[in-house]
């Protein structure tokens, strides 16, 4: 009779842990009140409760997995760019972080962005895969470079969520492996590898002093998403999905100081697609004043979210009177996609456009008066 109750007080305890477990899962992916740990009402930046980040974190952590299948901290190139190697090497690290996961277009597409970071001196490129696996079609080493592969497979609890939030265990993986080997020093870059990169944009970054910000091309409705500047500061956000976010900015369109994200050891982003930048720029606490704009004041594309698919340009409704110089870089920024054929500007037709400020949608008059 003992081991009776025993058995049966065994089972009611594992069902209840199963059920917490799961309802834990269900709230960090539906967000109902938090998004990865942040509360969408804190406009200020700095972060919300400390018990409720530590509890989603302690949740997500557990399902993590990461593994490191190979790396190398050596440079064989001799000369970059049609310099000795050594000539870079008072340069900052960019540490630049590729999500990825097993598809048909997957080695075309790592091909192409490593022969674009072979260009790029001072450069530790990891590779975070989405696989249970190490794979070894990823032949990382090819290219000369400092390199870390990674496997970091999703969490099977979010694989059956829609839309999927992709990436993300690459990249928790990615911020886990800089603090593990204490990198505290060099410049942190998400660059997805269906990206297209121009070259300048590490030159840019690598001077970041906390967070700096760009252009991204071929986001969205907009075919872009940037930051707006007016006098040389970010008044708000060019982004068609503004979804109350904060930062509704693209992962590609930031970078980040390995000694100010140091100051934030619970930096993370959330298994909750969409949100996922927004999140991460909250958790280390950055404020609008603090950005550093790039890109010739956010006024040229440096980098493209490229996909192997068509997509025609959109028509995006501005009044024209917002589009003149002085007034901020936007004019700058769609006379370059017009010249290129990516997207179109019309003051009656087309899709309307606003500006986000603090997750909030406002119309230009707000912003130029």
């Amino acid at each position: 009779m003992r081991n009776y109750f025993l058995g049966a007080r065994n089972t009611w305890t594992l069902g209840l842990l199963i059920s917490l477990a799961v309802l834990c899962i269900f709230w960090i992916s539906t967000g109902n009140s938090v998004i990865g740990g942040v509360s969408k009402s804190n406009d200020d930046g700095a972060g919300a409760s400390h018990n409720v980040m530590h509890m989603l974190n302690e949740v997500q952590r557990i399902n993590d997995t990461m593994f490191v299948c190979s790396e190398s901290f050596e440079d064989t190139r001799a000369y970059i760019q049609n310099r000795p190697k050594d000539d870079y090497n008072d340069l900052p690290i960019i540490y630049f972080v590729t999500p990825t996961y097993p598809r048909r277009e997957q080695i075309p597409e790592l091909i192409r962005l490593g022969q674009t970071l072979m260009h790029v001196p001072q450069i530790h490129w990891i590779v975070a895969d989405d696989y249970d696996g190490c794979n070894n079609f990823l032949d990382v080493n090819r290219f000369g470079i400092p390199y870390t592969h990674i496997a970091s497979p999703m969490p099977d609890a979010y694989r059956s969520i829609s839309p999927s939030p992709r990436g993300v265990a690459n990249r928790r993986a990615a911020l886990n492996w800089l603090r593990q080997n204490n990198k505290k020093t060099g410049i942190l870059y998400f660059g997805d590898d269906d990206n297209t990169f121009d070259l300048r944009l590490f030159n840019e970054i690598r001077d970041t002093k906390k967070v700096s910000m760009f252009p991204v091309g071929l986001i969205g409705l907009y075919a872009v998403s940037s930051p707006v500047v007016k006098n040389g500061k970010v008044i708000g956000f060019f982004d068609s999905w503004p979804a109350k976010r904060k930062w509704p900015v693209d992962m590609a369109g930031f970078a980040v100081n390995l000694e100010y994200l140091s100051q934030h050891p619970n930096a993370t982003m959330p298994y909750r697609a969409g949100y996922e930048e927004d999140a991460f720029l909250r958790s280390i606490s950055l404020r609008m004043n603090e950005i550093e704009t790039k890109a010739n004041n956010c006024t040229e594309i440096l980098v493209w979210h490229t996909q192997t698919q068509k997509s025609k340009a959109p028509m995006v409704r501005i009044d024209s009177q917002y589009l003149e110089s002085e007034k901020s870089n936007l004019g700058a920024l769609f006379r370059e996609l017009e010249s290129m054929g990516v997207s179109h500007q019309s003051d009656s037709a087309g899709i309307k456009a606003q500006i986000s400020k603090d997750g909030k949608s406002k119309p230009f008059t707000f912003f130029f008066r």
